[in-house]
């Protein structure tokens, strides 16, 4: 024995199995252990059992490393967001995860700011990682880092996002008929001082949304009564909120489309516990996205859904077809949008309601 080493102290190396180890006691060749931990691989059901069977008892996983090495695929996909406060994308990326893991996928998620400097960092360590795509969700990215990106052979899909870079191609729901439906539906239900709270003004969610929403006024010949800021974050929309009401309720809106549903729960808590405003008796208020909090009794918010189940699977399809294809598309992407639903609920007054179209 070594001398200062008890037996309780020594380590003992054990050998690492193999795939060869795992099919030489399954009794088959070391290609069916291969498929069987291969997602998509033809393998038959009695084989895929025996194998994983032994390969518990043994103690076998196999090394995902260094099949990338050989097969040139990570099975790794890096998601680029900014922020998780708003609940809406920790939604989404669950369903992500979950989607391109059922097609033998995990997700790498990488946090960012808004900046391009920043986003560009992020992106360089994430292709360090040798991806073999990548989602950027509620982040833009500038052509020269697409063109980075292409030239690696990592294509990319923006998720919630769109830009006029048509190399890129995005996945979002109809942001403007979005707006225009929240616009007919106010002026249906017969309010006249209208109201609109945006979000961050370099995102293209924002400025689809204000747009179908502003235009729809006009068209109807009613001008927007009054606009805030809030930049997506609570604390900005508080006070926009309080800007709005400072001359009471005679000069204030008796109607807020907010940009989303994040900053729409700090605006009514703001209008009830901090200015004493009904909801929606003085002031109906709308958001946009539909996020489980939504439809919670304290809120009970109007607003439209974004379908996150179909811009998922979107998402999907364009980055699987594009990892999977021989020749990776580089001159124009594809650009889907998908139509939500207005959800009416109690944060908005509905006599005068004429009908509207969802």
């Amino acid at each position: 024995m070594t001398k200062g080493l008890s037996k309780s102290s020594m380590v003992v190396s054990l050998p690492k199995i193999t795939a060869n180890d795992v099919a030489a006691r399954a009794g088959v060749s070391q290609s069916a252990v291969s498929r069987v931990f291969t997602p998509g691989a033809s393998v038959s059901d009695h084989t895929k059992e025996k194998v994983l069977k032994v390969a518990m008892e043994m103690g076998y996983r196999p090394n995902s490393l260094a099949r990338a090495m050989v097969s040139g695929k990570s099975r790794m996909i890096g998601l680029v967001v900014a922020y998780l406060q708003n609940q809406f994308y920790p939604e989404a990326i669950e369903k992500l995860s979950n989607a391109f893991q059922e097609k033998g996928y995990h997700l790498l998620v990488f946090m960012t700011s808004k900046t391009e400097g920043d986003i560009s960092h992020v992106v360089e360590e994430i292709l360090d990682y040798q991806v073999d795509g990548i989602i950027a969700a509620s982040v833009a990215m500038s052509s020269d880092l697409l063109q980075r990106c292409a030239a690696a052979g990592v294509p990319v899909v923006s998720f919630n996002r769109s830009q006029d870079d048509e190399s890129l191609s995005s996945v979002t729901s109809e942001n403007y008929a979005g707006g225009c439906k929240i616009a007919e539906f106010l002026m249906q239900t017969g309010h006249e001082r209208i109201a609109y709270i945006a979000g961050w003004e370099g995102a293209s969610t924002q400025r689809d949304r204000e747009a179908g929403f502003v235009e729809t006024l006009e068209k109807a010949g009613q001008s927007l009564w009054c606009r805030g800021v809030g930049n997506f974050v609570m604390d900005d929309a508080k006070q926009a909120t309080r800007a709005m009401f400072h001359n009471g309720l005679d000069d204030a809106p008796d109607a807020i489309f907010v940009a989303n549903d994040h900053m729409a729960f700090a605006v009514m808590d703001t209008l009830r516990s901090e200015l004493g405003v009904k909801v929606p008796e003085q002031v109906s208020v709308v958001g946009y996205d539909d996020v489980p909090a939504a439809s919670w009794a304290a809120y009970d918010l109007t607003t439209v859904r974004q379908p996150t189940n179909r811009m998922v699977a979107a998402t999907l399809d364009i980055l699987l077809e594009q990892i999977e294809s021989e020749n990776l598309p580089t001159a124009r992407g594809q650009q889907v949008k998908i139509d939500g639903p207005l959800i009416i609920r109690g944060s908005t007054r509905q006599k005068h309601h004429k009908g509207c179209r969802t």
